[in-house]
């Protein structure tokens, strides 16, 4: 009886000592949603660049230019200070927010006196590099996609998802990190 016992046993140590078997990941296919996704974006930026052409064209008395970084803008008042603001420095500036109706989403009273260390905070993308491009007291009309703003999310009050916006901005003061810049 011993011996069948033993035996038994050692049987099925011998079983249970198998490798375990690697599962196989299943395979979704997400490549149509993904270019659902990619051409849906892409015919979004198409609608606002045509909105903002034709709000260009209507605008005669302003020069648009078109940034590197994807938006459009324009100076009101342009100075002749030479000093950009570089990483580490801090700015001052203000600014008010409009549809592309112009109608006045945020006023410079409800937004106030902004500080920003330049590269060294969140703000939004499109701001934070129009700021960039601005010299002390230089005012300039920016000319945002959303997807440079609040993108997909809005402002969850008074933007709305995938809002194209004009920001005009004033450059107060910049704060040089170091002199010798």
């Amino acid at each position: 009886m011993r011996l069948s016992f033993y035996s038994y046993f050692l049987i099925l140590m011998m079983l249970s000592c198998n490798n375990p078997q690697p599962r196989k990941p299943i395979l979704r296919k997400s490549s149509s949603t993904m270019q659902e996704s990619v051409q849906y974006n892409k015919s979004l930026i198409a609608i606002q660049e045509n909105i903002f052409k034709e709000l260009m064209k209507t605008d005669s008395l302003n020069n648009y230019i078109a940034s590197d970084y994807g938006f459009w803008y324009s100076f009101n008042l342009k100075t002749e200070n030479t000093y950009f603001p570089k990483t580490e420095d801090e700015v001052l500036y203000s600014y008010e927010i409009f549809d592309v109706n112009n109608q006045l989403i945020y006023s410079e009273n409800e937004i106030g006196i902004q500080s920003y260390i330049v590269d060294k905070e969140e703000i939004v993308e499109g701001l934070r590099e129009g700021l960039k491009l601005m010299n002390v007291g230089d005012n300039a009309t920016f000319l945002f996609p959303s997807h440079k703003v609040f993108g997909y999310l809005g402002d969850q009050n008074k933007i709305r998802v995938n809002q194209p916006l004009i920001y005009k901005v004033q450059l107060i003061k910049i704060n040089k990190k170091n002199e010798s810049n």
